[in-house]
């Protein structure tokens, strides 16, 4: 998988000397893709069937599709598109693999600091073969948080402000690095305490969500329970620091009963 997502990241960064606006597609408002993310998630499929030939695969440009396979690879070829087209980092080639309903191995490497995070069931998490942890901070005064922006579904979007302006009065501070799954990574390697986003898809978290819980970390809904890999929203923060910030999230952003 390593292997897979270095010889994509590769690929990526030198089409990018290539790239030219008559290049990005929109998909919607604020969602766009290139030639780059169909080609690099082609390259990966192609790979990763010669790893599980009978493996079905999530897509998020829709390369390759599942019909009840156990095992699936769940893959976003480009995390970060927007951030790419622009010339900017982070961005990332994220896979996860999942058998039934658990993810059991995932890697996620992040193109401008040429950092590869991995990990698999019953592993530590690592970045570029030195093991990460989560940090250690139990009160919202000493963390540094990470989300993301609303950019297509913008019916919570008050209940997402009134979240975030909590947080910057009582954090130090808020990061939007526009890669859901390098955020995820940053927060099992201690670099960010906590990160929440929701309108996301399970190609954007899964690889990401699964380094994060084998660093130390925990993940959930916005209620707290388990529906975080296809349920669009996601809570994922240290063990230490989940039960305060679990508290901000789900007041603001939670299920009211």
């Amino acid at each position: 998988m390593e292997k897979v997502a270095r010889e994509a990241g590769r690929f990526i960064v030198e089409e990018r000397r290539k790239l030219t606006r008559d290049d990005v597609e929109t998909k919607s408002q604020a969602s766009f893709v290139t030639y780059v993310d169909k080609s690099a998630e082609q390259r990966i499929v192609e790979r990763l069937r010669m790893l599980l030939p009978d493996a079905g695969f999530v897509t998020e440009e829709g390369t390759a599709g599942a019909s009840g396979e156990n095992l699936q690879w769940i893959i976003d070829p480009l995390d970060g598109t927007t951030n790419y087209i622009h010339g900017l980092y982070p961005c990332s080639v994220s896979i996860g693999l999942l058998e039934g309903e658990e993810v059991v191995a995932g890697v996620v490497y992040e193109l401008g600091y040429d950092e590869m995070f991995k990990a698999w069931k019953g592993s530590p998490a690592f970045l570029n073969g030195r093991e990460i942890k989560v940090a250690t901070s139990v009160y919202s005064v000493d963390t540094l948080i990470g989300t993301g922006f609303p950019y297509y579904d913008f019916d919570r979007i008050d209940s997402y402000i009134a979240a975030l302006k909590e947080l910057m009065r009582t954090t130090r501070g808020l990061r939007r690095m526009g890669s859901a799954a390098v955020d995820l990574c940053y927060v099992a390697a201690g670099r960010f305490d906590a990160f929440f986003e929701h309108a996301l898809h399970a190609w954007d978290v899964a690889a990401g969500a699964f380094i994060l819980r084998q660093a130390g970390g925990k993940v959930s809904d916005f209620n707290g329970g388990t529906n975080w890999l296809f349920g669009g929203e996601i809570i994922a923060a240290s063990n230490a620091y989940y039960p305060e910030f679990f508290a901000i999230i789900h007041q603001h952003l939670g299920t009211k009963a």
